[in-house]
C-alpha cells in the first residue's frame, strides 16, 4: 500500500547509523554541515525532518552521496 508519509524516525535513524559508521559525533557533523547540533539531535531523534539542503549539507559533511542516504531510507520504509 502507498504511504504518502515519509517516516521522520527511519529518516533520523539513517542519518544517525551513517554518522556513527564514519565515526563522527552530532557536534563534528553538524559543525561540518553548518547546522546547529539541536538541529541535528532533533533530526536523528525524527522530530524534524530535514529539507534537501539539509539533507544535503549532512551528505557532504559524511563525505557521501545524498542519493545513498536516499536510497538507504527506501530500504527501511
Amino acid at each position: 500500500m502507498f504511504n504518502p508519509m515519509l517516516d521522520s524516525k527511519i529518516v533520523g535513524n539513517v542519518i544517525a547509523e551513517k554518522r556513527k559508521q564514519k565515526g563522527v559525533s552530532q557536534e563534528v557533523l553538524s559543525g561540518l554541515a553548518d547546522i546547529g547540533r539541536t538541529h541535528l539531535s532533533a533530526i536523528e531523534r525524527g522530530e524534524r525532518k530535514p529539507t534537501l539542503e539539509t539533507l544535503y549539507r549532512i551528505s557532504q559533511a559524511l563525505d557521501m552521496k545524498m542519493s545513498d542516504i536516499i536510497s538507504e531510507i527506501e530500504k527501511q520504509l
